[in-house]
């Protein structure tokens, strides 16, 4: 027997959850467990994972917002003869393992459903030891494509409208070439800066690329939220930076994928927010130098340092 339960929690509809109460789950299993077992309906799913630890999701049935919930959970589909491509689909989206209602009886469940909660376990180690910028301590762009799918899936049981955006920056590549990647660097920390300044504590900057951050506005009123927000973030960019004793100007490019009008998967929003940021004039750093010679304000969170 190990130190430490498993928390499994099964979903199903309700004739399926009677058939769990009154089933012994799992035979044999102290080997590998102890299992610590509870079950509920879809609809309570969502409140029972919000107050109680969970390390596996048994989940009756194919709704594939589950298999997006949470990196730290095993998700296993319990489904009997589905479609070669549905299982494919449901491995590719993260489930741990496709089981038929017959091997939860068999004696080698036990252990089959330990090895799931391991392997997940050192899956969401392995990611978040690549999930942030090092230079930022943003995280990476597949950190945010999980945290959308977590949102996303919230949202198909509890609708609201979300955006997503993307800002190409131009003036990082000419700041390595001028003054070295450390200067490059710094600046890139206060772009940054000024991001997360400029959104709510619940929204999620990120770093996509060598030039480019995303903004995930996690829940808004309307579409014209996202807007405002991405006019609010444009101004704060415009602002020069203070890098070195240097005065550094960046021009930033908007692109926006609205939730649910621009698509309803993480990458088809990124694709859209990304697209239209690369194709989006650059704004900002036109007249950098007559703003200079007047005496360029700078923003009160860019002290000098890097």
């Amino acid at each position: 027997m190990t130190d430490e339960s498993v928390h499994v929690l099964q979903i199903g509809p309700a004739e399926a959850v009677a058939a769990w109460a009154r089933s012994e789950f799992p035979p044999g299993g102290d080997a590998f467990g102890p299992f610590d077992i509870a079950s509920c309906t879809a609809d309570e799913a969502w409140a029972r994972l919000a107050a109680t630890a969970v390390d596996v999701l048994l989940v009756q049935g194919s709704w594939d917002g589950w298999t997006r919930c949470a990196s730290d959970v095993a998700v296993i589909i319990v489904a009997d003869a589905p479609a070669a491509a549905d299982c494919l689909r449901w491995l590719r989206d993260g489930a741990q393992d496709i089981v038929s209602t017959d091997e939860l009886t068999q004696p080698g469940w036990p252990r089959r459903l330990r090895a799931a909660v391991e392997r997940q376990r050192v899956r969401a180690v392995t990611r978040q030891a690549f999930a942030t910028d090092v230079h930022t301590g943003l995280p990476h762009a597949g950190q945010l494509i999980e945290h959308m799918s977590h949102l996303l899936a919230l949202r198909e049981r509890e609708p609201a409208p979300m955006a997503l955006l993307v800002l190409r920056i131009e003036g990082l590549a000419t700041t390595m070439a001028r003054l070295g990647p450390e200067a490059a660097g710094s600046l890139r920390r206060k772009v940054a800066v000024r991001l997360r300044a400029g959104v709510r504590a619940s929204d999620v900057v990120a770093s996509v690329g060598d030039d480019a951050f995303a903004v995930l506005l996690s829940l808004i009123d309307t579409p014209a939220d996202a807007d405002r927000v991405g006019r609010k973030l444009l101004g704060s960019l415009g602002e020069t930076f203070k890098v070195g004793g240097a005065d550094l100007a960046v021009a930033t490019a908007l692109g926006i994928a609205s939730y649910p009008a621009d698509g309803s998967q993480p990458d088809m929003l990124m694709r859209r927010a990304a697209g239209l940021a690369a194709s989006a004039q650059a704004t900002g750093r036109a007249g950098y130098a007559s703003r200079l010679e007047r005496g360029a304000a700078t923003a009160a969170n860019d002290e000098d340092s890097r």
